[in-house]
């Protein structure tokens, strides 16, 4: 956000920020992948595009933010993404927009696509988690299974709060689809993750990285 690496809670509140580019690119570098998301683009901003770019080139990262359209998808996957984050764009006000998910699909190809399922009070939000929808989580990964290769699910009540992630939450989401699921929203221990990987669920990880209460050298 703003030329800069950060970390928000709750999606408004900045709480860490970075001119350390490359400093980050470095600490992530044996990771196999790195998930990178352009707050200014998802927010409705001018876009970060320079460093999506450089950072995209350095990292295997899957990336998102703002990413509406087929040609965005095709710019960011040019820049070197290894798969596409889609959230708003695969969501009407009632529920999933079936003919535009499956428009990403078939220029992309599923395994290219990550469809991103922010959920807040037990229901899915879309726009920078401002716009509640009439649909669960779980209803919201059974009906994107057929577009999309990997399911993101965020626990927005947590997120960047470092209280730990509602495993309860995550294993109902992934009870209701055969996809591979992501979990984020309030990681803090390597024991989180560890679980969360016994379980075949991968974790994002970030606030509980850039305040040191998960050490990189050690994960």
């Amino acid at each position: 956000m703003g030329g800069r690496v950060v970390q928000l809670q709750q999606g408004e509140r900045l709480a860490i920020e970075s001119d350390d580019i490359d400093g980050w690119i470095a600490k992530f570098a044996r990771f196999p992948l790195v998930q990178l998301i352009d707050l200014d683009a998802a927010m409705g901003r001018p876009a970060n595009d320079t460093l999506v770019k450089r950072i995209a080139r350095a990292l295997p990262c899957q990336v998102g933010g703002g990413i509406r359209s087929i040609d965005r998808a095709q710019e960011i996957v040019d820049a070197g993404a290894k798969r596409v984050i889609l959230g708003s764009s695969l969501f009407s006000d009632h529920g999933i927009n079936r003919s535009r998910a499956e428009a990403f699909a078939e220029v992309f190809g599923s395994d290219r696509l990550v469809g991103a399922i922010d959920s807040r009070g037990g229901k899915v939000v879309i726009h920078g988690w401002k716009t509640a929808l009439p649909i669960s989580p779980e209803d919201a990964a059974r009906a994107l299974e057929p577009y999309v290769g990997t399911l993101l699910y965020t626990h927005v009540d947590t997120e960047g709060l470092l209280t730990g992630l509602n495993l309860a939450a995550v294993q109902s989401v992934q009870a209701a689809t055969r996809l591979r699921l992501i979990a984020a929203g309030g990681i803090r221990s390597r024991e989180e993750i560890d679980t969360l990987g016994r379980l075949g669920i991968d974790a994002v990880v970030g606030m509980a990285i850039y305040t040191g209460l998960i050490d990189l050298e050690e994960a």
